[in-house]
C-alpha cells in the first residue's frame, strides 16, 4: 500500500522545524523514526498534508548528563542507543533492560524515544518505563504573536502528557524535544519484564517497576506501570502504595501484585481475555517487584 500525497520538509535545525509547524495552512505532522507513522500513512489511518522530517536536527539526537546527575535524552535518540549506551546503562538501567523487548532490531535501529512517547501507544514499552522512572517531557514551539523570543519551551510530567490512547497534551505546533530522566538514588532497584506471543510482538502484558528501600530494608518509594494494561499509559499508584512502608518480602509483594491485577483495566482482544491479562499482571508484577527489591538491597 502507498500513503496519500503529502508535502515533505526536512529542516536542518529545530527553529526551522518549529517555523514549519507554526504554519497552519496545511495539516502537519512531525516525522521521527516513522515506525508507527509510516504504517499509519500506508493504511490511510493518517493523512497529513505535510510531514516535517526531524532526522537532520542534530540537537534532538543528543544524550547528555544533566547537572543533577540525571539524563536528558533527545527526542531522536534511537532505541538501539538505549540498549548500548553505557551512559544510559549507568543513569537509567531500566531503560537499557526494557529496550531489548521493543519490537525487532531493524525497528529499534530507526525508532526513537520521542516518537514512541508522542505516539502514546499503551502497548508500547517506553511510555510505561519512563512513567516508572518519573521522567519529564521537554516541549517547544515557535513564539506566537506578542511572545518574546524565537521559541517557547515548557516541561510536563509524563502523567500530564498522556491524555488517552494515542492522545497527548502536545499542541499541533509543538515538538517533543527531549525526555529528562531523574538520577538514580541510593537504595533503588528497577526491573522490567513482559509476556508476548513471540519475541518482538506487542506485549500481552508488560510491567515496569521501581523500588527504593531505606537502610532498614523498608520500602520508602515505589512505582509500577503496565504495558498494554489499559487504555492509557499510566502508573499503578494504588499497587505502589500497597508496598510502601513494608519490608518487600514475598507476602508484601504478592499483596501489591494483587492490587495491580485488581485495579488495572485491561481489555480483551483476539490475543487474550481480560481474565488472562489480569492473571499475567499479577504474575509479572510479583516477578518484577521481587527483582527490583533484590537489586535495591544489593
Amino acid at each position: 500500500m502507498k500513503p496519500p500525497r503529502f508535502e515533505y520538509v526536512a529542516p536542518a535545525d529545530l527553529d526551522e522545524a518549529l517555523e514549519v509547524l507554526a504554519d497552519d495552512s496545511l495539516e502537519t505532522r512531525p516525522l521521527a523514526g516513522g515506525q508507527s507513522l509510516v504504517p499509519m500513512l500506508n493504511f490511510r489511518l493518517a493523512a497529513p498534508e505535510r510531514l516535517v522530517d526531524l532526522n537532520l536536527i542534530e540537537e534532538l539526537a543528543r544524550v547528555e548528563k544533566t547537572s543533577d546527575g540525571g539524563l536528558r535524552l533527545g527526542a531522536m535518540t534511537r532505541h538501539t542507543q538505549l540498549e548500548r549506551d553505557p551512559l544510559i546503562a549507568r543513569g537509567a538501567a531500566l531503560l537499557a533492560e526494557a529496550a531489548c523487548f521493543i519490537a525487532h532490531p531493524q525497528i529499534r535501529s530507526r525508532g526513537t524515544v520521542g516518537g514512541s512517547v508522542a505516539h502514546a501507544d499503551p502497548a508500547a514499552e517506553l511510555p510505561a518505563v519512563l512513567l516508572t522512572l518519573g521522567a519529564r517531557a521537554h516541549i517547544a514551539r515557535r513564539s506566537r504573536d506578542g511572545e518574546p523570543g524565537l521559541r517557547v519551551e515548557r516541561t510536563l510530567d509524563l502523567p500530564e502528557l498522556f491524555l488517552g490512547p494515542f492522545f497527548t497534551a502536545l499542541e499541533p505546533d509543538e515538538i517533543l524535544t527531549a525526555i529528562e530522566v531523574p538520577p538514580p538514588v541510593s537504595g533503588e532497584g528497577t526491573a522490567f519484564d513482559e509476556v508476548a506471543r513471540r519475541r518482538g510482538d506487542y506485549a500481552i502484558i508488560g510491567v515496569a517497576a521501581r523500588v527504593r528501600l531505606d537502610d532498614a530494608g523498608v520500602c520508602r518509594q515505589a512505582a509500577i506501570s503496565l504495558v498494554n494494561g489499559g487504555a492509557t499509559p499510566s502508573l499503578m499508584d494504588r499497587a505502589a502504595e500497597a508496598l510502601v512502608g513494608t519490608e518487600p518480602g514475598p507476602d508484601a509483594i504478592a499483596s501489591a501484585a494483587g492490587v495491580a491485577a485488581d485495579t488495572a483495566e485491561p481489555a480483551a482482544d483476539m490475543h487474550a481475555t481480560e481474565a488472562y491479562r489480569r492473571h499475567l499482571i499479577r504474575v509479572i508484577t510479583d516477578r518484577v517487584l521481587s527483582r527490583a527489591a533484590a537489586r535495591a538491597r544489593a
